[in-house]
């Protein structure tokens, strides 16, 4: 038997996931009007939005294919790359959701960077669902409708970066990050990755400094689990109420 969550603690969780959904959704105008920009049309741009829904790869993708049709491959090879990151994260949510039949289907697309942060990051399975899938379908909805705005905008826009609409998705992400920081270990190894990913980003394309900076933050947690006592995996506190 599930346990429900309380009212306040509902929108509490609801209010997180829209918080995230909005910072992050918001950045879709600068993808599509970057789109246009790169050469695809309308119907293309909204088509990467709609089935690819990976933002980092998406970016990867428009980036390279500005360079001209020869980018093509490289463009499709840096986004699978990135991509993959995704694929890591199904571990830890396909355990909390637990999706049968076309909910899975569902889970899998909306299973992001956002949508994870916010459905681990709860204490209660009840509330990691609930978040999970708030946050997922929140970012799908606003992504889609700005990546559509900016695409339709298109130079009317200027450059959209001047905006700092990277740094509100940035800036959400850590304040979900910061609560779970309860250690010097953890502290230490969020640093390394944060560094790990300021030396790249002005030299890696969009989305690659966050796929190294989390694969540096897993060597260091796994260098630390094999020098002391293994700390014990995520859980939820009504996880087994089923």
């Amino acid at each position: 038997m599930t346990v429900a969550l309380a009212p306040a603690r509902r929108r509490a969780v609801l209010r997180q996931s829209l918080s995230v959904a909005v910072a992050t959704g918001a950045y879709g105008l600068s993808f599509g009007a970057l789109s246009i920009a790169a050469g695809l049309d309308l119907l293309q741009t909204q088509a990467l939005s709609l089935l690819l829904f990976s933002g980092g790869s998406q970016f990867a993708f428009v980036g390279v294919l500005a360079a001209g049709p020869a980018g093509a491959p490289a463009a499709i090879a840096t986004s699978t790359l990135l991509g993959v990151r995704n694929g890591l994260y199904g571990v830890q949510v396909s355990r909390l959701l637990d999706a049968r039949g076309p909910s899975r289907l569902a889970a899998a697309q909306l299973t992001i960077d956002e949508s994870t942060a916010v459905g681990v990051a709860q204490p209660e399975a009840a509330a990691g669902r609930l978040g999970f899938w708030a946050t997922g379908v929140g970012v799908f909805v606003l992504w889609n409708l700005t990546t559509l705005l900016g695409a339709l905008a298109g130079d009317a826009m200027g450059d959209p970066r001047r905006y700092g609409l990277d740094a509100a998705a940035a800036a959400a992400f850590c304040a979900l990050l910061w609560p779970r920081l309860r250690s010097a270990d953890a502290f230490a190894i969020a640093a390394a990755a944060a560094v790990v990913a300021v030396v790249l980003a002005p030299h890696a394309p969009a989305g690659v400094p966050v796929l190294v900076a989390a694969t540096t933050a897993l060597a260091a947690g796994a260098w630390r689990r094999a020098h002391h006592d293994p700390a014990p995996p995520h859980h939820w506190a009504d996880e087994g109420a089923d």
